[in-house]
């Protein structure tokens, strides 16, 4: 029906319970594990895809695994010899926006559910995506005085050329400055450059008709605030609230990619009934660790809303979902053993029939990470050879 492809990515950090999380059918006729109870509504709209393992190197616990998970390459080290590192190259969802990306007003959108979240999502080396933590902000700049629902009149923002032209001015002197710096700075001026182009393009959309698409509405606007749950942070309602955004903000054709940062690796949050924060819990409850495994549910109970919000979005005689890829992913696997292996993939659509949906696959060898992120990135349009350094 010409509806566009979409991609998105829905992180959470500190992994699973692969006891847990393994079904034990394979195929169409799939039994749901413990922690995949949750997605018992959406079976049919999911497939889980397990055995697989992350092949680069594992120095730094988390920060390592997100590299290898997210770019299939090692995790590149600080120059000045922090601990820790950098992505090497872009992320899987900045991959993915640099092919099909480039037609709507944002490339990209990055969101987060917790304080303090900083997100995955890199350009390069050093140059981070930071995500928007505020349904309310987030609103603003989506769907606020520059955002025309369609057949909408509405009023276009009179400074958008002169904001335009201004950029087009900056622009010229480029080359100039680039010949003054050396290659470190010549990198970073790129960035920057690249970033200004970009903030060309969108405000060069903003003046342009909305596109014509029958599902698309204005969202209610979000609370200025959310005020805590029994002392604890607002985590489900402020993830609900941001995906119901980030489902219309698809659903309008304002970006084609995004990702949702549900936590960070490494992240201490305390969830509802949990006595301490997750990463705690991870490497301090003993056993077989329920609260781990409760954390891990509620997670995927998270994931199964936003899931059922773009199935709800019908689009000619399918839905939202039909016409995109939503994978769902950790940097490791037991969060007690930082492990590579048994990683956690489950994703949601079939990106217009390109990929099996609702079934588990398993890999018995051990199979890269970087093999699926290939067939998913593929299904929606990116043309590459390979993924990473081992696909």
């Amino acid at each position: 029906g010409g509806f566009p492809l979409r991609f998105g990515l829905f992180f959470w950090g500190n992994g699973n319970l692969p006891d847990k999380w393994n079904p034990i059918d394979e195929g169409a006729d799939w039994t749901l594990s413990e922690q995949l109870t949750p997605l018992s509504d959406v079976k049919d709209l999911v497939t889980v895809v397990t055995g697989m393992r992350i092949h680069t190197a594992n120095i730094y616990p988390h920060t390592s695994g997100a590299s290898g998970i997210l770019t299939g390459c090692n995790l590149l080290a600080f120059e000045d010899g922090r601990e820790d590192g950098t992505f090497e190259v872009p992320s899987l969802d900045q991959l993915v926006a640099s092919y099909i990306g480039g037609n709507t007003i944002y490339r990209s959108l990055e969101t987060g559910a917790m304080p303090g979240t900083d997100g995955y999502s890199y350009n390069g080396p050093n140059n981070r995506n930071p995500p928007e933590l505020s349904p309310f902000n987030f609103y603003e700049r989506l769907f606020g005085a520059s955002f025309r629902e369609p057949g909408e009149d509405g009023v276009v923002d009179p400074t958008l050329a002169l904001r335009r032209s201004v950029l087009d001015a900056v622009m010229r002197d480029i080359d100039r400055l680039n010949a003054k710096v050396g290659a470190a700075d010549r990198r970073r001026l790129d960035q920057h450059f690249t970033g200004l182009r970009e903030l060309e393009l969108r405000l060069a959309r903003l003046q342009e008709d909305p596109p014509n698409l029958a599902s698309c509405e204005r969202p209610e606007t979000p609370p200025l605030e959310f005020l805590d749950v029994d002392g604890r942070h607002p985590i489900r309602d402020i993830h609900r609230a941001m995906a119901d955004l980030v489902v219309m903000a698809v659903a309008c054709d304002q970006t084609r990619v995004f990702s949702h940062w549900f936590s960070d690796p490494l992240n201490n949050k305390v969830f509802p009934e949990a006595t301490m924060g997750h990463h705690s819990l991870t490497h301090d409850e003993p056993g077989e660790q329920p609260q781990v495994n409760m954390v891990t549910q509620f997670i995927m109970g998270e994931f199964a809303y936003m899931v059922k919000q773009f199935a709800a979005i019908p689009e000619g005689d399918e839905t939202l979902l039909d016409h995109m890829v939503m994978l769902a992913t950790s940097e490791t696997s037991k969060g007690l053993t930082h492990s590579f292996d048994e990683m956690p993939l489950v994703y949601a659509g079939n990106a217009c029939g390109a990929l099996k949906q609702g079934i588990h696959h398993r890999s018995y060898s051990g199979e890269s990470t970087s093999h699926l992120m290939l067939s998913l990135i593929r299904a929606v349009g990116v043309s590459v050879p390979t993924f990473g350094v081992d696909a």
